[in-house]
């Protein structure tokens, strides 16, 4: 977060973008005593944090990786902006599902997979929304926290995308997580 942060674009931007886990890592490790993660979790928490940092330093449009896979591909945009919302919709769904799995009656339920999804669809709206409050607060200073890249359907293909995100990883991890849920309710055997 340190490096993300030094010589940042846009320090408002950077501020923006990794919120999230300044404000979700000291919560994780609050919490880790009387609410472990998965091993999976932490890793993809991670993964989402590094996401969330490098397009906090550089902004989502002007991401070097994003310029070069442009370049390569032949696209019209930067896809960066793309790729950290389908993350927003990918990482997001084992945290839902293990919450869920763990605090309510929906394990092992035919919900838990429509419902996660929901909730990452329902975040992904709501951050929209944050974005445009940034937008009408800041006016054109928050072209870059935006990163539409003049693309009107900017907001849909967000959500859009974290839809994709979250419906791919409950697709894809689910028999992974689980068996890390059931090691973590297992209880383990006294050092005596």
């Amino acid at each position: 977060m340190a490096l993300s942060a030094w010589h940042a674009k846009d320090g408002t931007t950077w501020l923006l973008e990794t919120v999230w886990v300044l404000v979700g890592l000291p919560l994780v490790v609050l919490v880790r005593r009387r609410f472990p993660l998965t091993r999976l979790l932490y890793c993809l928490l991670a993964a989402h944090a590094l996401v969330l940092a490098v397009g906090g330093h550089y902004t989502y449009a002007q991401v070097p990786l994003g310029d070069w896979v442009r370049d390569t591909f032949g696209l019209d945009r930067n896809p960066y902006d793309r790729f950290g919302h389908l993350m927003q919709g990918f990482v997001p769904a084992v945290l839902v599902r293990e919450v869920l799995s763990r605090t309510s009656p929906l394990r092992g339920s035919r919900w838990l997979a429509p419902l996660t999804v929901c909730a990452c669809l329902a975040f992904s709206a709501l951050f929209e929304m944050f974005e445009w409050a940034a937008a009408v607060i800041g006016g054109h200073g928050a072209d870059a926290f935006l990163a539409t890249q003049g693309d009107v359907w900017d907001t849909q293909w967000d959500m859009f995308c974290a839809l994709i995100g979250a419906t791919v990883s409950v697709l894809v991890l689910r028999r992974v997580h689980d068996r890390q849920l059931d090691a973590l309710a297992t209880p383990r055997p006294s050092g005596n």
